[in-house]
């Protein structure tokens, strides 16, 4: 099948996500889900438009199976003609989220010119990858940065990030550290922080590592990318 042919029915495909499961689904999920293990639980079965396969969803992890879920394949699906890689391609569709209806007023918020590219961050102030990646944001123009702090890291990750949000400038605190190692004051121990929230809403986004990137197409992207990977991948976003 050639790769335009393919999309579409990738498309179709994921469109059946939204629908009820035929009974065939509905009976492979029945057979695969008490053979992977008694806290198992597998949130989807729908049939692919490739090879005849079985998608086995559970959370955003994606495996496969075939008819008679006789067989359970792990790893990527990936077109041998173009190197498409729909595995990924669903799994990225997965990974998406609703851009608007993050918690903007529990993050630290950067305008540099006319701030009209927008993303957001879930960066730990002890993530080494995380300070490396603000060097980068110093190199761009025309964007508005929405930072998160996502304590995962460390235990005092929680009181630095307390110290930060609780200062007179939270933006310049967070750049001190983050930048040039400089903490910031103690917090008052009655200043309230949105690190509670932040760390709920981050288990619900199954963000594992940091920094993790969120455009406002919903799409994300793990690590600390590149200016140039950056820049590419705002230019993508429609």
């Amino acid at each position: 099948m050639k790769l335009k042919n393919m999309m579409a029915a990738l498309l179709m495909s994921s469109a059946a996500f939204a629908q009820a499961e035929t009974a065939q689904e509905a009976a492979i999920k029945k057979l695969v889900e008490p053979r992977l293990g008694e806290d198992a639980k597998v949130d989807s079965v729908t049939k692919t438009p490739y090879a005849g396969l079985f998608e086995v969803r559970i959370g955003s992890d994606i495996l496969y199976t075939d008819e008679k879920a006789q067989y359970l394949f792990i790893g990527n699906v990936i077109d041998a003609q173009n190197s498409t890689n729909y595995t990924k391609l669903r799994s990225d569709e997965l990974s998406k989220i609703k851009f608007s209806d993050l918690p903007f007023d529990s993050a630290l918020k950067m305008v540099k010119g006319n701030g009209k590219r927008v993303f957001a961050i879930f960066e730990d102030p002890n993530c080494g990858y995380c300070k490396r990646f603000r060097k980068t944001l110093q190199g761009m123009d025309n964007i508005t940065v929405y930072t998160f702090m996502y304590n995962i890291l460390a235990e005092d990750s929680v009181v630095k990030s307390k110290n930060i949000w609780c200062s007179s400038d939270k933006n310049k605190a967070w750049d001190e550290w983050m930048l040039n190692g400089k903490a910031a004051p103690t917090a008052a121990p009655n200043c309230h922080t949105p690190n509670d929230k932040i760390a709920a809403l981050g288990k619900k986004l199954r963000i594992t590592g940091t920094p993790t990137i969120f455009f406002t197409d919903g799409s994300r992207l793990p690590g600390a990318v590149d200016l140039k990977g950056l820049e590419d991948k705002l230019a993508s976003v429609k």
